[in-house]
């Protein structure tokens, strides 16, 4: 069988050069790629083994464009915590929470709506 190695999901936005601006100086991404210099329509940025694709969408259809929630992995999970914190992406209810579903996490919106939530998993309670 075929081995799948990583997703790079495609992030809607009305503007990508601020995408890209909020993702590499808020949330400590680098642009990976990007199709044109000035004014791109598409462009990737990455962190560590993450890749997320910024892809224009024109703001007169963005009533009808779906907005991806995205869950990321971070063993660390209070250090990045503490990192986004100082970077002012939070919204007023972001906290770092256990879940009942065994998971300590954070989440907020980028500027387009999407959705970020990053979590570690918590010991079982057997251990």
């Amino acid at each position: 069988m075929s081995q799948l190695r990583s997703v790079h999901p495609v992030l809607p936005t009305r503007d990508v050069p601020a995408a890209i601006g909020f993702y590499v100086k808020r949330l400590g991404f680098e642009l990976a790629f990007a199709d044109a210099t000035k004014n791109p329509k598409y462009a990737g940025v990455r962190r560590d083994e993450v890749e997320l694709h910024l892809q224009w969408h024109d703001p007169s259809e963005w009533d009808r464009v779906e907005r991806p929630s995205l869950r990321f992995l971070v063993p660390d999970i209070e250090r990045l915590f503490n990192e986004f914190k100082k970077k002012d992406v939070f919204h007023e209810n972001t906290a770092l929470r256990d879940t009942v579903w065994g998971t300590r996490e954070f989440a907020f919106f980028d500027p387009d709506m999407n959705g970020l939530t990053f979590y570690r998993d918590l010991p079982a309670a057997s251990e």
